[in-house]
This record gives C-alpha cells, structure tokens and sequence, in this order.
C-alpha cells in the first residue's frame, strides 16, 4: 500500500509524542535527555540551538545513531531518552520514527526551535 506524507507524519507522532519546552528541559535536567537538532548546519549557524543540543542534520541521522555505523556519534544510546527538533516540527517528527525503528526506547518530538525560543528556552548561538 502506497502512503502519503499524511499517513507518515500521523506515524511518526505515534512513535515520538510531540512534547513541551518545559517537558523537554524537565527531561533533560531528570533523564539527561540526549538533544538532537535535526536541521542543516547553516540554518544552525543562523539562529542558535538548544544549549547541550547535538547537530545531526536530518540526512545524517541514521549513520549517527546507530551504535554499529562507522560513523556513530558519542552520545547516542537506545536506552538513553532522545528529544529531537528542527525548525518546525515536521524533519524531527520524521526523525523521531526512524529513532525508534533503530530501537531507541524513549523519543519525543519539542517541534520546532521557535517552539523553544517562544517558550523562553535559552540559545546556544556557539
């Protein structure tokens, strides 16, 4: 069966539950919740990031997260608690899903940066 953006984007907020700013920073300062930002470096370099937040650009993710790529980034473990971002909530929703598919137990989706900013999230613009 063909599917839509529709049928995946309702898939993918399934898998990783879209979540608040202050539930993001209570996992982060509870769990230590690993912060991905999903978005392209240069969009980054524009507007800043959520301090402590990793850059893995949405394309890059499955390379990154898996524990037996050659390429895994430090910091990503299935059992460790994962919130993803990207500019407005619809990469990291997919990016959440594919985190969970590599069998990352805990995902949430904060939406997007602005999302944070909005709420008051402090910006790493490092």
């Amino acid at each position: 069966m063909t599917k839509t953006l529709k049928d995946l984007m309702a898939e993918a907020e399934t898998a990783a539950p879209r979540i608040t700013a202050a539930e993001a920073r209570a996992m982060i300062e509870t769990e230590g919740a690993l912060v991905v930002d999903v978005r392209d470096p240069a969009e980054v370099a524009a507007s800043g990031k959520v301090p402590g937040a990793v850059n893995v650009p949405r394309a890059m993710l499955e390379f990154r997260a898996d524990p037996d790529s050659p390429a895994h980034a430090e910091g990503f473990e299935r059992s460790r608690p994962v919130i993803v971002y990207c500019a407005s909530g619809g990469r990291s929703a997919l990016a959440g899903r594919t985190l969970g598919e590599l069998g990352f137990e805990t995902v949430r989706n904060l939406g997007g940066f602005k999302d944070w900013v909005e709420a008051g999230g402090e910006v790493d613009k490092d």
